[in-house]
């Protein structure tokens, strides 16, 4: 028979294993209306945001599901669907067009940078950086982030600023930046 302290001992314990294993959140990142669980990927969390539809089915259509569910790590600035109709009337329709993949490809992997790269990280770069760090997109060219009075933002090859809307969502491949701007490469 347990005394009261080996009971109160015992669950201290459990419940310290369970907030240190992989995946486990008292309270998950929401985005969308969905939890965002460390222990998926970055796709596996994408298709439960009601946000990032668009996003979803732009990466669908671009055949880089099986990319973004690889192990990474990759850093995603996710555009949300408010993000995609900011664009000119009838860029989404007409970019999800088969014919149109490799500009919507293009367009989807300036929006990833390979590792794991968090806002606490990105800002201290940038601090040593004058306020801004470039990175290298998987597309090959680079984004601009800035960072002021703690916020982040990206700046696309265009000079289109997106403001970070919620940072540092964690997946088992990387982590997840969510934008209210859609990045332009050249």
């Amino acid at each position: 028979m347990l005394t009261i302290v080996q009971r109160i001992a015992a669950a201290s314990f459990a419940a310290l294993c369970l907030a240190a294993s992989p995946g486990f959140a008292a309270d998950p990142v929401m985005v969308g209306g969905a939890p965002m669980y460390s222990n998926k990927t970055i796709v596996e969390n994408a298709v439960n945001s009601k946000d990032h539809t668009t996003l979803v089915a732009a990466v669908k259509a671009a055949s880089l599901v099986d990319t973004l569910n690889s192990k990474g790590p990759f850093t995603v600035f996710a555009p949300t669907n408010e993000a995609f109709a900011k664009l000119p009337a009838g860029t989404v329709e007409t970019l999800v067009k088969p014919e149109n993949k490799a500009d919507l490809t293009k367009i989807l992997t300036y929006h990833v940078v390979a590792g794991t790269h968090s806002a606490k990280q990105l800002i201290a770069d940038a601090k040593t950086n004058g306020g801004k760090v470039v990175l290298k997109t998987v597309q090959g060219e680079s984004l601009t982030i800035m960072a002021q009075n703690g916020e982040l933002s990206v700046m696309d090859a265009k000079g289109g600023r997106s403001a970070v809307s919620i940072a540092d969502v964690m997946q088992s491949n990387g982590v997840i930046h969510v934008i209210d701007s859609v990045l332009i490469p050249k």
